[in-house]
């Protein structure tokens, strides 16, 4: 184990690519690599990351060994599960982490639920981890427009689960502040008049089942992390 000061990665000059930022993988200096490459581990190479102060932890796989000596650098919402601001010190530790089976993910707003393929979306995005980690909040970018996920639950239970190359099952919870449509009201007889706001409601449900049924059709939906064609688990 070793004990790194932390940045954020937007403290990277000239360094633009989304999987920096937004995916589940830290830059750490040569030297640590120096150091592993002497030890038994296994691949992928896995870390546990904690904060001690605040009794904080989570999992993390490596992107680049480039980070200057003392230093490592990490996604945002990495630095924000931890509690740690800018040049704080963690503990870094190599781990292993048993392959994912299933994963039961919540966006934390429903505006995730205006994405065109939610499923496509996730499935491209977690191709950036190597590790998932229960009750960490990621941070998923499309379109420019910031979207966070909780991690509900892992399979199998611990502490977390590695996500290479894996058939993962994923479940998706309904986002926060998502409310069921409310029922149509029912036509007494075919005489009736029905009101203007009839029509308004009625367009106004399609819209919102719609969005529920794209919200529903990829729950319990599997996919592969490793580039291989995709195939349902459920």
């Amino acid at each position: 184990e070793e004990y790194y000061r932390c940045y954020s990665t937007s403290f990277i000059q000239g360094n633009d690519k989304p999987d920096i930022h937004y995916g589940g993988k830290v830059i750490m200096p040569s030297s640590a690599l120096d150091k592993l490459s002497r030890l038994n581990i296994a691949y992928p190479m896995l870390f546990e990351l904690v904060n001690e102060q605040e009794d904080r932890k989570t999992h993390a796989g490596v992107l680049e060994f480039t980070a200057e000596e003392g230093r490592i650098y990490l996604p945002n919402w990495m630095m924000k599960t931890l509690l740690i601001e800018e040049g704080s010190i963690i503990k870094i530790k190599n781990t292993s982490l048993p392959l994912g089976s299933f994963v039961k993910i919540q966006p934390q707003s429903v505006d995730f639920l205006n994405i065109y393929n939610p499923k496509a979306v996730l499935e491209k995005t977690l191709t950036n981890f190597s590790a998932l980690t229960e009750g960490d909040i990621i941070t998923i970018n499309y379109n420019d427009k910031f979207y966070e996920i909780e991690i509900l639950e892992i399979k199998p239970k611990g502490p977390g689960i590695s996500v290479v190359e894996t058939d993962l099952e994923v479940d998706f919870a309904a986002p926060v502040g998502y409310k069921e449509p409310e029922p149509e009201p029912k036509v007494q007889s075919a005489q009736s008049s029905i009101p203007s706001s009839y029509d308004t409601m009625n367009i106004d449900n399609d819209t919102i089942d719609l969005k529920k049924t794209e919200f529903s059709a990829f729950q319990g939906s599997g996919f592969q992390l490793n580039g291989k064609k995709n195939h349902s688990t459920a």
